[in-house]
């Protein structure tokens, strides 16, 4: 077996990271990093959304349906995301909460933070006219402010010294740049009329870059970005704009790798200019998109439709909801749970593949 396959069991990924981290540093610990702060959009959303009023929500059935007793949390997916396998496979033995929840008190703090927000992305104009349609999401400034707010708590919980040494040797996890295409460009004429997919990936890396300056100004060092998918293999995305195609939506997925090589190419930037900075960005691009073509090479049998419902359309309320009809029985065998989210098994692929490329964060 090759060990750097992103077939790679779990527990060898896990036992090969201890390994490396006990060479590099003298001696293992029991979580590879000492916490988990995640920022972005519906991929990465643990619940932030259950707490605003907006129609982006997934904290109802089917959703969740083979996650931890059968809960639904907030999370598009049947179950965890590929950031939760990730913190699995750090040591961690239970997922930083959510900041707007409940949960995001006293010593649950100190493993960490959820920002993220579905229906967020690096497009500031787009969040603001979606809070004004009452399609709310949590900008990713505002999720910044809220790490900031989490910093003042975790100081209390944890005292100065340890809550400076968590912020400085955290993972940072950001995942944005999906619902700016799909939700805002692609859809809405007012701006793909006004700018090329060119002239609005450079405003969309303009905040990206301002994003992770502001990051990093508040004292991030170790963060993982992870690309776009191959948003035009979306079911959504081939139900809404591929009628003239079999497969996927080439012109969509051309525009997601020059997204990507784009911001490759930012992040390096940002690495030479700020001192310390490690910055990885994570390929789900051709992980999901190898899948996609060849679903059963990695054991599934559908990858055109999600489980939910009919899986062409159906995400969130809309459509996929406890009266969705036709959801399938067994979501193991489809590579997207609906119309636009992984499955749990994708997302262990995803994990597995974001894990090996993470390395370099935690050294």
């Amino acid at each position: 077996m090759n060990i750097y396959s992103t077939e790679a069991p779990q527990a060898l990924i896990l036992m090969l990271l201890a390994f490396f981290l006990f060479l590099t540093r003298g001696n293992a610990q029991d979580t590879l990093v000492p916490a988990v702060i995640t920022f972005g959009d519906s991929a990465v959303d643990v619940g932030n959304n259950n707490y605003l009023p907006t129609l982006f929500k997934a904290n109802y059935p089917p959703y969740g349906r083979d996650f931890v007793n059968h809960q639904p949390t907030g999370r598009f997916c049947n179950g965890k995301l590929a950031t939760d396998i990730t913190a699995e496979t750090l040591g961690f033995k239970s997922y930083a909460p959510a900041y707007l929840s409940p949960q995001a008190s006293g010593k649950n703090l100190l493993i960490g933070a959820n920002f993220a927000s579905a229906a967020s992305g690096y497009d500031e104009k787009a969040a603001m006219l979606n809070v004004s349609l009452k399609l709310h999401a949590i900008p990713l400034s505002q999720q910044l402010n809220y790490f900031k707010e989490y910093q003042s708590k975790l100081a209390k919980v944890a005292g100065s010294n340890k809550s400076a040494s968590i912020i400085k040797d955290a993972l940072y996890i950001l995942s944005a740049g999906s619902s700016d295409f799909l939700q805002n460009y692609y859809v809405n004429p007012w701006i793909n009329k006004a700018f090329t997919p060119e002239q609005y990936s450079s405003y969309l890396l303009g905040s990206f870059t301002s994003f992770i300056k502001g990051l990093y100004g508040l004292g991030a060092r170790k963060i993982g970005v992870t690309s776009l998918p191959p948003l035009g293999c979306l079911p959504a995305a081939r139900t809404i704009f591929g009628f003239q195609e079999n497969g996927c939506v080439s012109r969509i997925n051309n525009d997601a790798q020059a997204f990507n090589k784009r911001i490759s190419s930012s992040a390096a930037s940002l690495q030479k200019q700020l001192s310390g900075l490690k910055i990885v960005i994570f390929d789900i691009y051709k992980p999901l998109f190898d899948i996609v073509q060849s679903p059963s090479n990695s054991g599934f049998a559908e990858a055109r439709r999600g489980c939910c419902g009919t899986g062409t359309v159906e995400t969130t309320s809309l459509l996929c909801n406890p009266k969705s009809p036709g959801t399938c029985p067994n979501a193991t065998q489809y590579v997207f749970w609906d119309s636009v989210h992984p499955s749990q098994a994708a997302n262990q692929v995803l994990a597995d593949a974001l894990i090996l490329e993470g390395i370099a964060l935690i050294s």
